[in-house]
């Protein structure tokens, strides 16, 4: 590593060393950049401060995508994941998803051992305090410890640190997190450089001493017994799992939930921003689903030796006596010890739409944002984000193209469209429902969309680019073998795209598969291929007639107000947006077909003007 007394010049420079910050300094550390994390203490690099576990519908898809593209996520959670799960394995393979939950510190351990083994990359403990930029380019970033370090590109993934604010009933006090200071010197450096910001809000449940449960009186939920990895590099989960458990809240915990609902800060005004909608605190519960006699909760354990209990169900900024009565009716925990109480955390946030594509802000040349910062909620939103803003500082560090993900081509893709599209008011959680090629982006098929994107840009290695070659040779001669051979006049291919297919069920019976001792994994995406083919082809054909729109792209001096026949809302939103595509067009609110054709109408007439003023130019010069 260099000597940073000597060496204050960097290529890039990540400011925060959460899940997005870390796969950011990876990205671009791995693809050549001189990089260097900024991070409060290395000891919380990665660190798993709400629910211990990664992945879930959607969430699931996105961190085996940040793996495919050759990320740190589904390693991490290979290797200290203490259960495994994949969800709605009774649906359809669209929206089947893995999930695991982790031991929270080798997790971090891990993160941070992978990241101070890269090369090209600096770790150093500081906190960022000004971001530096100059005729709206970015410079540098001032830091606590008196230093001021130089670099063209800068990442900054400042989690919920942003002037972050703390609740826990009518106690205010600053903070980041639990236990670590609030950064408002970079949150004012964010405005004076003429970012807009706004302010959103979440929250965390108690954490209980796992000892002090009474496991008899809640149901157990166990893992999957032949565990589903994360990572394509990896076959199989070896480490023991454990168990989770299941209790419910009941009427006399909700009737001291709304007894007590003027000392709760998100009803007495002392919260003023706006949370989660999919992750409500129990609260928030009691008051909208009034109808309900109960709510479950899952207490789930943060490491291997079950030392703490996550109570995921009951996040909450009641006051700390209110939780304690809370626990003492919830079955299982009448006796738990709170090793330390639920709050809520205020902070603040930059609104996306003032990003590009590549997670570049479009007003400061250099600075990309990644993560909670950019609305979002989630481990996995933030990594899927990390992971592209560090692809793309490296690649504009090295005068390349940007790498951008289609809305077909990957849920990241999906996430980031929409954040540069919709607008947040709320923080950001990915569902499949988002998705509208769903099919195409299966957990299943991640690295057969982005590996070889991975490859490209510099971030696969070459053991996992053997292996992913390898797992294409063998699903394409199981393809071949099914086509190539008929029973009962049909071929393999065929029967086992019937419904209800038998074949389906026994194909590892088959020669072919027992010669080659094929993996499951391998198995199941042919199997997926031919069941699915003709929705495949469909959703395929769609995505291929987008990308008309999506490749249309929209010059950034654009004045929307000088296009005849655009409408007022439509000349309003499209300039608050500045879409980067007519496809991002398209999906802004309250912009139609109509509008759409507008535009390109106008694009046309503005590229045919600026080649007859080319011609005649020309022709002056001949002269």
């Amino acid at each position: 590593m260099p000597n940073i007394n000597k060496n204050i010049e960097f290529d890039c420079i990540v400011i925060g060393g959460g899940h997005a910050g870390a796969e950011a300094a990876h990205a671009a550390a791995k693809i050549g950049a001189n990089t260097c994390l900024l991070t409060i203490s290395k000891d919380t690099i990665a660190k798993m401060s709400c629910n211990p576990a990664i992945g879930g519908l959607a969430k699931g898809q996105i961190a085996r995508e940040v793996d495919a593209l050759g990320g740190l996520m589904g390693l991490a959670t290979d290797a200290t994941g203490i259960q495994f799960r994949l969800l709605n394995r009774s649906k359809g393979p669209a929206v089947q998803a893995p999930r695991a939950q982790t031991d929270k510190y080798k997790y971090k351990d891990y993160i941070r051992t992978m990241l101070e083994q890269t090369p090209n990359l600096t770790i150093l403990e500081t906190m960022a305090m000004e971001i530096i930029a100059e005729n709206n380019i970015v410079r540098a970033v001032k830091c606590s410890n008196g230093i001021t370090y130089n670099a063209p590109t800068v990442i900054l993934t400042a989690g919920t640190f942003l002037r972050g604010m703390m609740h826990i009933g009518t106690h205010q006090f600053p903070g980041g997190r639990l236990d670590e200071p609030a950064s408002n010197e970079l949150s004012d450096s964010l405005r004076k450089i003429g970012l807009e910001l706004g302010r959103l809000k979440t929250g965390t449940p108690a954490r209980l001493d796992g000892t002090t449960i009474d496991y008899d009186k809640t149901e157990i939920q166990n893992g999957d017994e032949n565990p589903v990895p994360f990572s394509f590099m990896n076959e199989k989960i070896t480490q023991p799992q454990i168990p989770c458990w299941i209790t419910y809240t009941n009427e006399q915990i909700h009737k001291i939930i709304r007894d007590n609902l003027h000392q709760a800060p998100l009803y007495t005004g002392q919260i003023q921003s706006t949370g989660p909608r999919y992750c409500p605190s129990i609260e928030t519960k009691i008051v909208r689903f009034s109808d309900k006699d109960k709510h479950q909760v899952f207490l789930e354990p943060e490491d291997s030796e079950q030392t703490t209990i996550y109570c995921n169900g009951i996040s909450t900024s009641l006051p700390k006596d209110i939780q304690e009565q809370i626990l003492k009716l919830l079955p299982g925990t009448e006796n738990a010890r709170i090793v330390h109480y639920a709050y809520a955390i205020e902070y603040d946030y930059c609104p996306p739409i003032q990003l590009k594509s590549n997670m570049e802000t479009k007003k400061i040349s250099g600075l990309f944002l990644a993560g909670q910062v950019n609305g979002t909620s989630g481990y996995e939103e933030a990594a899927g984000q990390g992971i592209m803003a560090g692809i793309n500082a490296a690649r504009k560090l090295q005068n390349k193209e940007p790498l951008i993900l289609r809305r077909d081509m990957a849920y990241i893709g999906v996430m980031i469209d929409d954040l540069l599209t919709k607008g947040i008011n709320e923080p950001y959680r990915m569902f499949t429902s988002r998705a509208e090629y769903r099919l195409l982006l299966r957990s299943d098929n991640a690295d057969r969309r982005l590996t070889t994107l991975g490859k490209s840009v510099g971030l696969v290695d070459s053991d996992r680019w053997s292996r992913f070659q390898n797992k294409l040779e063998q699903i394409d001669i199981l393809k071949r073998y099914l086509k190539g051979n008929r029973r009962d006049g049909d071929s393999l291919w065929d029967l086992l795209r019937r419904p209800h297919s038998v074949l389906a069920e026994k194909l590892q019976d088959e020669e072919i598969v027992r010669e080659m001792n094929l993996r499951e994994e391998i198995i199941q995406s042919v199997i997926i291929e031919a069941k699915y083919e003709g929705y495949l082809a469909k959703q395929e054909r769609l995505a291929a007639g987008m990308k008309t729109l999506e490749n249309r792209n929209i010059p950034e001096d654009l004045d929307y107000n000088t296009i005849s026949h655009l409408r007022y809302e439509a000349r309003e939103r499209l300039t608050e947006f500045k879409p980067g595509t007519l496809g991002q067009a398209s999906r802004i609110s309250g912009i139609t077909p109509a509008d759409i054709t507008v535009i390109q109408i106008h694009l046309k007439k503005r590229e045919g003007s600026k080649t007859e003023k080319r011609d005649s130019s020309d022709e002056r010069r001949n002269d």
